[in-house]
């Protein structure tokens, strides 16, 4: 009936957000492990850029194909399918590393390819899976394993590479998904009819408020491409993700050289921001679901999060660069972060409004144009440090790309309900 007294629909949702908090340890550990692989490898600024973008090539390519197998065979699958594939490049970089560049970069790749398909059938399986009026705050904190998986890369990274030496931070936080895995086989069904253990109660409450169970048809592929509220959408994420992968591969790289923060404490730093990311997305989850559950108009509240969201993050950026102590520059992107966050009551969970039945291929269209950002906005990064050496120039690129994104959102966006 209950699993320690859960619904079921609950179950998923706290696996879902493992799934991403395992995705991002895998994801961020590269980016401290990156430092003392550079000094043993002797890769330059713009060699690390490479490897860091190297990732999201991979983790372009599926995206849309992996939220169209999700909405067609099922995103629970899907999803557990890309948690092993993933993990195992994992487990492969270290020797990948070793046997040359191209290796490593190929291995990169298809890490990346494995991680593409975590959001679209995590989308997929809410739309089948959590009632309308509980999708942000359920969106929110799947989300919210971003920042803590960031968190418990950037601490306990350091640890393992002083310990035993960077390639174990690889083989351990592999591991990990298998972990995952095995309970996700065990505890989650395609969709909630199939589930042994859930009561008529919480199935007709889910079945009242969510998709039909079946097999999405053929996405209105024209239609989804010349809608204007799902450019919007396309076009926040991309901004979105700008500021986040810039933050997400080069804020340990900016606390240890840019600041002047010991090696060993450079995750102590860089964690505080991804903390009141964690707190404060399942805080506004929380907040855009009431105001609908209130009454007000769903645009309505998609916008007013994101500007709230989109206007915290670009002011921060602006400034964050420009301060010479580290307590100050982390104390603004911490502030940043947690207003940052009130996008997933925006963008980040307007798929299921617009378009339910597809909202795995959606997820996965917008979040090709959000792995952009990864492989262009990383890279050059890389460049404009090895060029100028500014980290200021960096972080305000991103404050102009977040502020244009926020302009378009404002004019195109919509919340209601456009495909079916």
């Amino acid at each position: 009936m209950l699993l320690n007294g859960w619904p079921r629909r609950y179950v998923v949702v706290l696996l879902a957000f493992f799934s991403v908090f395992i995705c991002y340890i895998d994801r961020v550990n590269i980016s401290v492990a990156i430092i003392p692989m550079a000094e043993d490898l002797g890769w330059n600024m713009s060699t690390q850029g490479l490897v860091l973008s190297s990732f999201f090539f991979g983790y372009l390519l599926l995206q849309i194909v992996g939220g169209r197998l999700a909405d067609r065979y099922g995103g629970t699958m899907v999803l557990g399918i890309g948690v092993l594939v993933w993990s195992a490049f994992t487990i492969f970089t270290p020797p990948a590393a070793m046997l040359g560049m191209g290796v490593l970069l190929l291995a990169r790749i298809c890490m990346g390819m494995g991680e593409a398909v975590t959001f679209p059938s995590i989308y997929s399986t809410f739309a089948r899976w959590v009632p309308a009026d509980e999708r942000t705050r359920s969106v929110a904190f799947a989300s919210s394993g971003i920042p803590l998986g960031t968190v418990f890369a950037l601490v306990v990274t350091p640890i393992i590479v002083e310990g035993l030496g960077w390639q174990w931070a690889f083989y351990l936080f592999g591991a990990v998904g298998v972990v995952w895995y095995s309970v996700w086989r065990v505890a989650v069904t395609k969709t909630p009819q199939q589930h042994p253990g859930i009561t008529g109660e919480e199935l007709g409450e889910i079945e009242a408020g969510t998709i039909a169970s079946d097999a999405a048809p053929a996405p209105p592929w024209r239609g989804l491409l010349t809608s204007a509220p799902v450019w919007a959408i396309i076009v926040a994420h991309f901004c979105n993700n700008w500021s986040l992968y810039v933050l997400l591969s080069w804020l340990p790289t900016f606390v240890n050289k840019g600041l002047g923060v010991d090696y060993a404490a450079v995750g102590w730093f860089a964690m505080i921001p991804h903390i009141a990311s964690f707190f404060f997305l399942n805080i506004a989850g929380n907040v855009a679901d009431r105001l609908i559950k209130r009454g007000m108009d769903v645009t309505r509240v998609r916008k007013t999060m994101q500007t709230i969201g989109f206007g915290g993050i670009a002011t921060a950026l602006m400034f964050v660069g420009e301060v010479q102590s580290a307590w100050a520059a982390i104390a603004i992107m911490a502030t940043g972060n947690a207003i940052g966050a009130f996008v997933t009551g925006g963008f980040g969970v307007n798929h299921m409004d617009i378009a339910p039945r597809h909202a795995g291929t959606l997820m996965g269209i917008t979040n090709t144009a959000g792995t952009i950002p990864g492989i262009i906005g990383v890279y050059v990064s890389g460049l404009i440090l090895e060029a100028t050496g500014s980290w200021a120039l960096v972080f305000q690129v991103a404050a102009g790309v977040t502020l244009f994104g926020l302009l378009f959102y404002l004019i195109f966006a919509s919340g209601k309900k456009l495909f079916d």
